[in-house]
């Protein structure tokens, strides 16, 4: 019987782990590195445990620290959570040895997985349609394009598209790079790429008996970087193609039962639009989607999984399926920005309509109901920085329709009140709003076919961003008339004769471009007769308030919802959220940096330095790359010259805005 249950991850898989536990009257533990000891995790957990550091490796990665915290803290098992060691054989073996639970498969099993090109051979001796290997050496352009993948690990890590013969090499050795900082093991392999392929998976449960539960399909196919980002139960596809479900969940039982299988774990297909599927890999782990089918199974996987560990055993028969769920992943990232990484504190994070948190709500039953629930790593106040995913927190929706779920699920986004830090909210609000979305046409193109420009644009457009600007500077006359000592009683604004106009400036932030030439001047009086703004004669001053202004445009009245923190300006309202950084009257003396020079675009560690001071590169050359919350990017050369300055080294962190290097240009 376990007792106390140490989770040896970190942030919202935490959090989802803890909720069932508290249910079951199950005590647990978390580890936690230095960046994490303010977060959410760890203040809900009944024990805690300081990993020293902040870097992955020597913390969450640490197999021989997390033994020894579950040793201190009386913990008799160990959640993996996903990611970090929730796939290592290694760890899985040195828990049990310890003594401990293992709340995971077999490490057999995870061995025999962990390789995608040995599992792919088992999978195909197993009777599973599988895609052929291709060996590097023989690609040739009838191949193309084609996909390079990391044998080891996951998450789209180590996985590059190759769709010229002449880069072929070199995204190999990239993607090897990749593989190797990633999972310890730099071995890629080439296979087919099919560009409108359909991600479909089917969430398996297994226990000691040999009683194997296919607990229904999702779909995965909106992906950025091959990562998912919107996941779904059921599939559309799988809905439209007749027989499709039984086939998979056939190929999915007998994939599971090859390798001996023992919990929860996920088969991974790419599918057509025919139907026809070919197997990916096997997660021997807990998804991050499985709330999805938590949510029209009416089931607790994580209950399930802490069951099979204590040796239990399974009904005959899955539980029924009913009605459809989707899950968005808010990731702390700027899509318009080739998916940068944005950290800071996030003053506020708030989801209107919640009904659960890490849980279905009581009485909830598959098919029932609609609501959203919330799995969140963070908090307001939380500091996000970039020593690990950028995932802040999953949204998800349920209703009887996949319409009803979509609807939902936009809404809740549309209205969440996110502070502080960029993310890609309005990505994934255009995402469910879009046509193609609501007829379940996607595939893993979805974001290339329909520009990831438009899809990743404000949600609030240059008229509503200009009024939002104009509430802003209402709002903060109200809160410095209110914090006045003197007069504080006249209105705000007020001037016994005509004067110059109130005036303030605003930068807008996030975004394509912003904060580069989008300078927002609003200008005003407030008379006798009212508000006069320039450049919004139809928009007419309701009320004011340091936090709420009311403003009336055509006849429509809107309230907007303004939260001041230092100099970021966060407003709200039905026209879009808007995020503005007000602009000092009297700017300082700005730092000037020399020309050529080549800033760091986020804060991160230098993983790769590819020139040397005094090298000559052309316009676009790589120079080094960037590692950010498991991504890393790029930096090229801006013009064609030479390398003048170099100013960081392999291995060093550096901050945003930190020079790097500097190119100076060739004469012409």
């Amino acid at each position: 019987m376990i007792t106390s249950v140490l989770v040896a991850n970190r942030g919202e898989i935490a959090r989802r782990v803890f909720r069932t536990c508290r249910d079951l009257g199950i005590s647990t533990v978390a580890v936690f590195s230095d960046a994490d000891a303010n977060e959410p995790f760890v203040a809900e957990a009944d024990a805690a445990v300081r990993l020293p550091g902040d870097s992955a490796t020597d913390t969450y990665l640490g197999a021989e620290l997390i033994i020894e915290a579950a040793r201190r803290c009386g913990a008799d098992a160990v959640h993996p959570g996903y990611g970090f060691l929730s796939e290592n054989a290694s760890f899985a073996r040195q828990v049990i040895d310890a003594g401990l639970t293992w709340i995971g498969p077999p490490p057999e099993s995870i061995d025999t997985m962990g390789s995608k090109i040995e599992s792919k051979a088992l999978m195909a001796d197993a009777g599973v349609p599988v895609l052929d290997r291709i060996d590097p050496d023989a690609i040739t352009e009838a191949h193309l394009p084609v996909l390079i993948k990391a044998s080891s690990g996951g998450g789209g890590r180590g996985m590059r598209i190759v769709t010229d013969l002449a880069s072929l090499s070199d995204e190999l050795e990239l993607a090897s790079a990749e593989a190797a900082s990633a999972f310890g093991d730099p071995t890629v392999f080439c296979e087919a790429y099919l560009e409108t392929g359909r991600h479909i998976e089917v969430q398996v449960m297994a226990d000691q008996d040999g009683t194997i539960w296919a607990v229904g399909e999702r779909e995965c196919s909106i992906q950025r970087r091959h990562q998912k980002i919107v996941e779904e139960a059921p599939s559309p596809l799988v809905e439209r193609v007749d027989g499709m479900r039984d086939r998979l969940f056939e190929a999915s039982s007998a994939a599971t039962a090859a390798i001996g299988y023992v919990g929860a774990g996920t088969v991974e297909f790419l599918a057509d639009e025919s139907g026809a599927f070919y197997f990916l890999e096997m997660n021997t782990r807990l998804q991050v989607e499985h709330p999805v089918t938590e949510a029209t199974t009416g089931t607790d996987l994580v209950a399930l999984q802490l069951h099979l560990a204590e040796g239990g055993t399974l009904d005959e028969h899955p539980p029924p399926t009913g009605g459809h769920a989707i899950e968005v992943r808010l990731y702390a990232e700027d899509p318009a920005n080739s998916w940068q990484p944005q950290s800071g504190t996030l003053h506020r994070f708030s989801v209107p309509g919640v009904a659960s948190e890490f849980d279905l709500p009581p009485g909830f039953e598959a098919g029932a109901g609609s609501g959203i629930r919330l799995d969140s790593g963070v908090a307001d106040g939380s500091v996000v920085g970039t020593h690990y995913d950028p995932m802040l927190a999953k949204l998800i929706a349920w209703a009887p329709t996949r319409a009803e779920a979509t609807r939902r699920l936009a809404t809740a986004l549309r209205n969440s009140r996110i502070h502080g830090v960029g993310t890609n909210r309005a990505l994934l609000v255009r995402i469910l709003e879009h046509p193609s979305f609501q007829a379940g046409d996607t595939d893993t193109a979805f974001l290339d076919r329909h520009g990831l420009e438009v899809l990743s644009g404000p949600l609030a457009d240059e008229e509503a961003t200009s009024v939002a600007a104009l509430a802003a500077a209402l709002a903060l006359a109200a809160r410095n008339r209110r914090d006045a000592t003197v007069l504080g009683g006249l209105p705000s604004g007020w001037r016994n004769i005509v004067s110059q106009p109130q005036q303030k400036s605003f930068r807008r932030v996030g975004g394509p471009d912003a904060g580069e030439t989008d300078t927002i001047e609003v200008s005003y009086r407030i008379s006798r007769d009212g508000l006069l703004a320039v450049g919004h004669d139809d928009v007419h001053l309701v009320s004011m308030e340091p936090d709420r202004v009311v403003l009336r445009t055509n006849g429509v009245q809107r309230r907007f919802e303004v939260a001041t923190y230092d100099r970021l300006v966060s407003i709200d309202s039905p026209l879009g959220p808007v995020a503005l950084e007000l602009l000092s009257r009297f700017p300082s003396a700005e730092d000037h940096t020399a020309p050529g020079s080549l800033l760091a675009p986020m804060p991160g560690s230098i993983v790769r330095i590819a020139v040397a001071e005094g090298d000559q590169v052309g316009a676009g050359q790589p120079l080094l790359w960037l590692e950010a919350m498991k991504m890393q990017h790029q930096v090229t050369a801006p013009v064609t010259g030479t390398v003048a300055e170099l100013h960081v080294t392999e291995g060093q962190q550096v901050e945003v805005g930190a020079v790097l290097a500097v190119v100076t240009e060739e004469d012409t």
